[in-house]
């Protein structure tokens, strides 16, 4: 999705697998929002975020974050054959930084378009972060799952309580009637990143799979799907901008 790609594992360097899971959430992203634009624009009233359609949208977060967490594992892998540990810190805060200010500039257009719910710490902001606070644990596995169990319990009690000040709302302490459409914090899905590298460094110790497994994939389906995972952000960018287009263009017809 958002992380650098490996080198030397299957077509141009990737582990298709982790491309088909990752094409496998871009699918659920699109249709949770095609479900939620059709709810926005009254054509169906939904309970988005409560019973199985809360539970799709928290499994489509924890999919993407678990990735990401298994690709900063494996990248920081195959950096570290080829780079000193500044070199790799200077790397992973320089693509964090960039993945946060791409959140930002998704803060400004919501806010411009929706005014009131605007996103102001969702998943790039969540990602851009996680991509910089992980790498203590890079090469801790079993300090990433001890830690990311932790947060992740943290974010499960801090759930629905209510905090006077808003300058925390990044860490998962919301204030009084504070909505967003798209809401990451770090606690708990920090965590969610932290066992994501746990689980990369047991499936995929010294950069190598663990399980035999082709190196390619033939399937037509499956290709389509590794393809979706691929181009996973520039598809996270366009995909509402053409739902909403399309959905408009019928409403108007």
């Amino acid at each position: 999705m958002i992380i650098g790609w490996l080198k030397g594992r299957g077509p141009r360097g990737r582990f298709w697998e982790i491309d088909l899971a990752r094409g496998s959430a871009v699918l659920m992203m699109i249709a949770f929002h095609l479900l939620y634009d059709l709810d926005f624009f009254g054509v169906l009233d939904l309970p988005l975020y409560s019973g199985l359609l809360g539970a799709f949208a928290y499994s489509i977060g924890t999919i993407f974050l678990l990735l990401v967490g298994i690709s900063l594992r494996l990248s920081s892998t195959v950096a570290r054959r080829t780079m000193d540990e500044r070199a790799l810190l200077r790397k992973l805060a320089l693509r964090g930084t960039g993945i946060f200010l791409m959140g930002m500039g998704v803060t400004l257009a919501t806010y411009l378009i929706l005014g009131n719910g605007y996103v102001i710490f969702g998943v790039l902001h969540c990602i851009g972060l996680s991509v910089i606070l992980s790498y203590p644990f890079l090469r801790r596995s079993w300090l990433a799952a001890a830690a990311g169990t932790l947060m992740i319990g943290a974010g499960a009690v801090l759930a629905g309580q209510v905090f006077q000040s808003p300058w925390f709302v990044w860490l998962g302490l919301e204030p009084a009637d504070f909505v967003s459409v798209d809401y990451f914090p770090l606690l708990p899905w920090l965590g969610v990143v932290l066992l994501g590298i746990a689980i990369g460094r047991w499936a995929y110790p010294d950069g190598t799979r663990r399980y035999q497994l082709r190196n390619d994939v033939r399937s037509p389906p499956l290709r389509a799907m590794t393809w979706l995972g691929r181009h996973a952000l520039i598809i996270y960018f366009l995909h509402q901008i053409l739902l909403v287009g399309a959905i408009s263009l019928l409403l108007s017809l």
